[in-house]
């Protein structure tokens, strides 16, 4: 903790210690969520995209003790912080970081398939669409190759029946599930709502490859109370790791 520019954090109710950039992108309620919808099954291997730090990586092998897991970071910095993240939190036994660009494929990774994969893409994938974000933080706002190479990716991550869960915009819903479509289904979406009044701004989307089961819209997860606190009862109890968000 003598580096000025990373802070350490405790997330999931303290059970976490997470060391991340202090100008950088930080791992936050979107991470939380997506550790909170994994629901990997012993010796399960699950692959985490896009893993900066492991926020939501870490999160996930704590809530599943017999779960082994794989984060995969272009950025070099947030990698070895991940790595470093692991061994912090005695979890490298079961918590692997590989050096890898999504645009690059899930080939060119050399890895098996993955019962699951789990990510949080970046949400943007037009410059023009956003104002320039920090240059820290550009990485895990900007998608190079588009929400496409994402899913692509995850496509050819995960064996057929295994299981895809995003979190994303809610405005770009639509997208996703047109791209999972031609190899996967039997969706279940589950809204994020800021207020049990106002619009989604989130879901998450879980996906089976080569699935057909029907489509099924899930009661949204509503984030805050509008009585002042700071958090509803049950995301609160998501956020401590005390509940999960169950599919």
């Amino acid at each position: 903790m003598d580096d000025p520019r990373v802070t350490e954090d405790r997330v999931l109710g303290g059970r976490v210690r997470l060391r991340q950039k202090a100008d950088g992108y930080r791992a936050g309620m979107d991470a939380a969520l997506l550790a909170a919808a994994c629901d990997a099954l012993p010796g399960q291997r699950v692959l985490e995209p896009g893993c900066g730090v492991g926020g939501a990586l870490l999160a996930a092998a704590t809530r599943r003790p017999e779960v082994l897991f794989q984060g995969v970071e272009r950025d070099p910095i947030a990698a070895a912080l991940a790595t470093e993240n692991a061994d912090l939190n005695v979890l490298s036994d079961r918590v692997s970081i590989q050096a890898g660009d999504i645009d690059s494929g899930f080939r060119a990774l050399g890895l098996p398939v993955f019962d699951a994969v789990m990510t949080n893409p970046p949400f943007f994938d037009d410059p023009g669409t956003l104002r320039a974000p920090h240059p820290a933080k550009s990485g895990a706002w900007m998608a190079d190759g588009g929400l496409k190479a994402w899913t692509t990716f995850c496509l050819k991550a995960v064996r057929e029946g295994g299981t895809i869960t995003i979190i994303h915009r809610a405005d770009r819903l639509a997208d996703i599930l047109a791209q999972l479509a031609p190899k996967a289904g039997s969706f279940r979406i589950r809204p994020i709502a800021p207020f049990a009044d106002a619009p989604a701004k989130r879901v998450i989307v879980r996906a089976i490859k080569t699935g057909k089961a029907p489509l099924v819209l899930l009661p949204p997860l509503v984030l805050h109370d509008r009585d002042g606190g700071k958090h509803s009862a049950q995301a609160e109890a998501i956020l401590r790791g005390e509940a999960a968000l169950g599919w």
